[in-house]
């Protein structure tokens, strides 16, 4: 029987790391029937494609993105796709879509993650995970997605945006829907210790909820509680969770922010090196810039946004808790609380994406900026912007360096990962992440070959979250394939013009179909949803 596809004269990097060989890749039904080395005369194919020398990898897994609801909307997603990501983990930071059961919880849930993931113009026609992945796969979509369940969707779930310590009944109900919804395939349990409502948890609740992955081997995937100041207290409990709950741990965006750390990789490479050692087992993700992205409203203290929205948006109007949260900031009062604009500065928090409107001269503007330009006190600005735009803001953090991307970037420990954004003004990341990497610090800067790039990007997310079919060219493997010309491969996307998409990705292959076709979308939806 001939193959669906044959991939030829292709400099093949199997995604192990080891040296690019001359090959070809042959693909049926869609999982790969043989890698080959040299020529394949003879061999006859339904479809037969000369690569001309360029780079046949394993698609790419993206372990961090926040594309939950986008690819109800864009079930292509062009600029991931196009990037050659075949793969995408979902329900990051704690929220992810399910379970979701309380009424009306989906709605005010929808509106919490609105600046996070988007909204869509849909009902909500799922409750559990397993309804969730099921609306994934009626999606129709190019790419395969799972999803982690979230520590503050089962937090919600049971206490609402409440900022109290649950009891031990309440305890147990939100581990028991940890434990029904890796039951029904998700990848693993996030958490984001800086956003509302898991902010409020200490570390017993944490542990205990993680200790539920025990069972499956799945992994714990943590944004920390800080990356800047208590950086070292918060890996420190990251790293003690996994231990005493004998689980995986996975770091979420491996950063060092803010003036006080930068120069200090090496240290936190040691420390990842010293928990393996203790047998933790310890992995990482970072997207190659040196700004974050995420919500304008997590520069207040979380005592703003406990209870509903409009509990929120009142305190936003309010001048007296305006005057507190400007003392919260300035004097860095609230305990435990990541307080970014305290540790980088307002002229480092960058406005970037409003609603079409007025506001919308601000997106690129820093708040110092803005403030200066309404004669306000930065803290007054943003909750005046927050107000007017109901909570919908974004926002980059510029607060990491150059040197410290590049030392995380060699730990082979540390896979590339996206955390884009979808917006009007994304981050250069939504487009760029992958080939920024191939190109920046491959080609032009050698700081890592090919092979280690592609290792990051492929076999090591896949082991990660367990995706034992992916992330290597193999026989029996499935077949999510990315081609790319390593000459050309690279990306103009930048915090100006973001919505740039890549060079040089020929081809992309999910489950043996073209997705991407000599780099155009092709509109087929071969994806689905992955239950572990």
């Amino acid at each position: 029987m001939s193959p669906d596809v044959l991939l030829e004269n292709a400099r093949v990097v199997d995604g192990t790391g080891a040296p690019w060989f001359r090959g070809s890749v042959a693909i049926d039904d869609g999982r790969i029937e043989t890698v080959e080395r040299g020529r394949t005369d003879g061999l006859d194919a339904a479809e037969t494609v000369d690569l001309d020398g360029s780079v046949l990898s394993p698609g790419f897994v993206d372990l961090h993105v926040h594309s939950d609801l986008r690819l109800f909307e864009e079930p292509t997603l062009p600029p991931k796709v196009r990037q050659g990501v075949t793969t995408e983990v979902l329900g990051q930071d704690g929220f992810s879509m399910a379970p979701i059961h309380r009424e009306g919880g989906a709605a005010e849930w929808a509106e919490h993650l609105a600046s996070l993931d988007g909204t869509i113009d849909r009902e909500w026609s799922w409750g559990s995970t397993a309804e969730y992945l099921d609306a994934v796969d009626a999606a129709g979509t190019a790419q395969h997605f799972g999803t982690l369940v979230g520590h503050g969707t089962v937090r919600y779930e049971v206490l609402g945006m409440s900022d109290r310590a649950p009891d031990d009944d309440e305890l147990e109900a939100m581990a028991d829907l940890v434990t029904a919804a890796l039951e029904e395939g998700a990848l693993g349990f996030s958490t984001g210790l800086v956003y509302p409502p898991q902010v409020n948890a200490d570390t017993r609740e944490v542990r205990t909820l993680a200790a539920r992955l025990a069972p499956y081997g799945r992994p714990f995937v943590a944004h920390i509680r800080s990356e800047g100041r208590r950086i070292w207290d918060a890996l420190d409990e990251f790293a003690d969770v996994g231990a005493e709950a004998g689980v995986p741990v996975h770091l979420s965006h491996y950063k060092l922010s803010g003036h006080e750390q930068h120069g200090k990789a090496d240290r936190a490479n040691a420390f990842i090196e010293a928990c393996r050692d203790r047998g933790i087992d310890f992995t990482a993700e970072q997207y190659p810039y040196t700004a974050g992205n995420t919500t304008l409203a997590s520069v207040l203290p979380p005592w703003v946004h406990t209870g509903s929205r409009a509990e929120t948006m009142a305190r936003l109007g309010d001048e007296e808790a305006r005057e507190r949260m400007r003392r919260d900031v300035e004097g860095w009062r609230v305990d435990g609380w990541e307080n970014t604009a305290g540790a980088i500065g307002w002229e480092n928090v960058e406005v970037t994406d409003v609603d079409a409107g007025p506001n919308e001269a601000y997106e690129g503007m820093t708040v110092e900026a803005i403030a200066a330009e309404r004669e306000v006190h930065p803290v007054d600005a943003v909750c005046d912007l927050l107000v007017e735009e109901e909570l919908e803001v974004n926002m980059f953090i510029h607060a990491m360096t150059e040197a410290d991307v590049r030392e995380i970037l060699t730990n082979e420990r540390v896979a590339v990962a996206s955390d884009g954004l979808f917006g009007g003004r994304p981050h250069p990341r939504v487009y760029g992440t992958f080939p920024r990497v191939l190109g920046r610090y491959v080609r032009e800067e050698n700081l890592l070959t090919v092979e280690e790039a592609v290792r990051k990007m492929t076999s090591l997310p896949a082991r990660v979250v367990g995706l034992e079919s992916k992330g290597l060219l193999r026989e029996g493997m499935d077949a999510d394939l990315t081609v790319f010309d390593p000459t050309v491969v690279g990306s103009d996307a930048d915090y100006e013009t973001p919505a740039q998409y890549p060079r040089g990705i020929e081809h992309v292959l999910v489950d043996g179909e073209f997705v991407v076709r000599e780099g155009a979308v092709t509109g087929r939806t071969p994806g689905s949803a992955l239950r572990a």
